[in-house]
């Protein structure tokens, strides 16, 4: 047997393997569509701690820290147990968990991402000033006012953001309508959650409680999520 035969041989094996692999291990239609991998694809277990910023997922005695949007949070409320979608980010200096409540949310993390200069705690945020749906009809009928209305989104980057997926957006599933989150009476305790997840979020203690006793003298039936959704068009 000669050199090249049995180079040709060995490409045949390695790519029945490569084939073997790609569909034991397929990727989603959507993430086929952006190029990621999704290792992880959700946690399921109890929620054992719950801030505006992350929840610790418990998980045959293992607690996942996940970082989560407000939408996440709105949606974790109240319960005892869970199901994340996860994105796993892993650097040589940390090794990162971003949970969602569903789908369509992850998707859309994993759109903004995958748009030049937008990093996993810039796309959380931006998620965080809107619903899925508010940031799709945002996103389809160009309104980049709002969108560079999130703190860190310059004018550039939100005509960036329009442009790289507009014609993206129709994957997720949706109407793009808005939900309303029912109205509560403030309290010390809004006010302390939302100091606290925008500290977690990174913007300085004594700015955030600037901002958000602000808002709390304008809006006083503003829940936490709502207040710390103005306190990121403001700070």
């Amino acid at each position: 047997m000669n050199k090249r035969t049995l180079f040709i041989i060995t490409r045949v094996i390695l790519l029945q393997k490569k084939h073997a692999y790609d569909n034991k291990y397929k990727k989603s239609s959507f993430c086929n569509s952006i190029n990621i991998i999704i290792m992880i694809e959700y946690l399921r277990g109890e929620i054992a701690e719950l801030t505006p910023a992350t929840a610790i997922i418990e998980c045959c005695g293992v607690g996942y820290e996940t970082s989560i949007t407000l939408n996440t949070y709105s949606a974790l409320q109240g319960k005892k147990e869970t199901k994340l979608y996860i994105y796993e980010v892993i650097r040589e200096d940390a090794h990162l968990l971003f949970g969602f409540s569903n789908r369509q949310e992850r998707e859309l993390f994993l759109l903004l991402i995958s748009v030049s200069g937008i990093g996993g705690n810039t796309a959380r945020t931006i998620l965080s000033a809107f619903t899925v749906n508010e940031l799709c009809e945002a996103i389809i009928t160009g309104n980049e006012v709002a969108i560079k209305g999130v703190k860190g989104i310059g004018l550039k980057t939100a005509q960036r953001i329009i442009i790289d997926l507009k014609d993206k957006i129709k994957n997720i599933g949706g109407d793009f309508t808005g939900a309303t989150v029912a109205p509560a009476t403030i309290n010390n305790d809004v006010i302390d959650g939302a100091v606290s997840a925008l500290v977690m979020l990174g913007f300085p203690s004594s700015a955030a409680n600037k901002v958000v006793q602000a808002i709390a003298k304008s809006e006083p039936q503003a829940t936490v999520e709502q207040v710390i959704k103005l306190a990121l068009k403001q700070l």
